[in-house]
């Protein structure tokens, strides 16, 4: 099967390019990179072509929810566009996990992109993710004496088996929103900063920061974490911590 993968080149996406060749399918990446730009809608049709599943990854990194509407609704729109266009039977995507129980900007963006694939003309599934073990070194990656980590709850997941579980759901019927996925405990973001930077032998100092209002108090207290019955990954945070990718400084 010939599976297209939207944002394949970012950290995520590769690891969903590597689970789709693993399943023993075809892979297209679609990037900029590729020669694919999601905005402005050119090259999706040659890239789509032959593909029966599309799998968007695809992300930019914001606070702005004027930015983050823009972005996913435009991207995801042209994407379903040509995907109707040339066929494809099955268009997943991955958001996250409280994302309707948290109003920052970032998130509207996901619902709107939710949304659209949901009312889509292309029948598609929404997967959404607690956040990935690898979030807690992208809390740290500025460097500096301090680390600054949001306080926030969660049940953290290994990319990889997020990965995986996308390219299962792209090879079956197409399910609309299904169940959460998230990992196998629930850990605080502040203290998983203070492993990881143990694990490296760094002696940075991990500051946890509440963000104000209803958004802060809803992370702190478990608006992100799953509410009910759903897959579970395996791996946990220690496990993870012992892994090469986690020592790697490269490709958050």
């Amino acid at each position: 099967m010939r599976i297209a993968v939207a944002g394949g080149t970012g950290w995520i996406g590769r690891r969903v390019v590597e689970a789709v060749r693993a399943g023993g399918h075809e892979p297209v990446v679609i990037a900029r990179s590729a020669g694919v730009d999601l905005v402005r809608g050119t090259g999706l049709a040659e890239a789509l072509t032959g593909a029966a599943v599309v799998i968007d990854v695809s992300n930019l990194s914001t606070i702005s929810r004027k930015r983050s509407e823009e972005f996913f609704g435009t991207a995801t729109g042209n994407l379903l566009a040509a995907g109707r266009r040339a066929g494809v039977r099955h268009h997943v995507v991955l958001s996250i996990v409280g994302v309707d129980r948290v109003d920052i900007g970032y998130y509207v963006g996901k619902r709107r992109q939710e949304a659209l694939v949901l009312d889509g003309a292309v029948p598609g599934t929404v997967l959404r993710s607690t956040q990935f073990h690898e979030f807690a070194a992208q809390r740290i990656a500025p460097r500096g004496p301090v680390a600054a980590v949001p306080q926030l709850l969660s049940q953290p997941i290994a990319a990889r088996e997020v990965a995986r579980c996308l390219v299962d759901l792209a090879v079956a019927e197409p399910a609309g929103l299904v169940p959460d996925l998230a990992g196998p405990q629930q850990l605080r973001m502040p203290e998983m900063a203070r492993r990881l930077l143990r694990a490296r032998g760094s002696r940075r100092v991990v500051l946890p920061v509440r963000l104000p209002g209803a958004v802060g108090r809803a992370m702190a207290e478990g608006a992100l974490l799953p509410t009910g019955a759903g897959p579970r990954g395996t791996q946990t945070f220690d496990q993870w911590l012992a892994s090469p990718v986690a020592q790697s400084r490269r490709g958050w």
